[in-house]
């Protein structure tokens, strides 16, 4: 199964669907702002209803790392969740492709941040597909989690009727009673 397409997008929104196969076979539907603020307004549409939400950064470009608080935030208040704590994330480190040299976010300093937030984190290539089923399949579990732990609907014990003290109604004409 190859999830990741190799073409890069810049000036709008992508929308992938992709087959996943873990106990059983569903349907993962991907909405890919590609980081871009000017979405951020659509955001309500696009984040309302999310099972899981990934927080993608580039390796090579520390401002984007530290976004990842700010994107965090602004999916929660966008997308209001039951339990915001509880809510799945997780966090894909881009660019593995590239040699160490051109890294400026360590594996240590993303790997910290996602422990103290309870956040899943993987790095990826999307050029070369480094880990992306990997984590394409986490995030499918996290979200199939989230949508059959919050399925779950509270049914109260039935309701006995007693009919001892009832008032009788005349039904007139047509059967009707009113």
């Amino acid at each position: 199964m190859k999830l990741c397409k190799l073409l890069f997008f810049f000036e709008y929104i992508e929308i992938y669907m992709s087959k996943l196969r873990l106990w059983m076979i569903f349907s993962l539907w991907i909405w890919d702002t590609a980081g871009q603020e000017r979405f951020q307004s659509l955001g309500v549409a696009f984040y309302r209803g999310a099972d899981c939400c990934a927080l993608v950064y580039d390796m090579t470009n520390p401002k984007s790392f530290e976004g990842l608080d700010a994107w965090r935030e602004e999916f929660l208040i966008q997308a209001t969740p039951k339990d915001p704590n509880s809510f799945p994330f997780v966090v894909l480190g881009n660019k593995l492709d590239l040699d160490q040299k051109s890294r400026k976010v360590s594996s240590q300093k993303a790997s910290a941040w996602c422990k103290s937030k309870n956040i899943e984190y993987f790095e990826t290539s999307a050029k070369n597909a480094t880990n992306v089923d990997a984590a394409f399949e986490e995030i499918g579990r996290r979200a199939l989690y989230r949508e059959t732990s919050e399925d779950q609907v509270y049914i109260p014990e039935p309701l006995t009727l007693n009919n001892n003290n009832q008032q009788h109604h005349e039904i007139g004409f047509g059967g009707c009673s009113c």
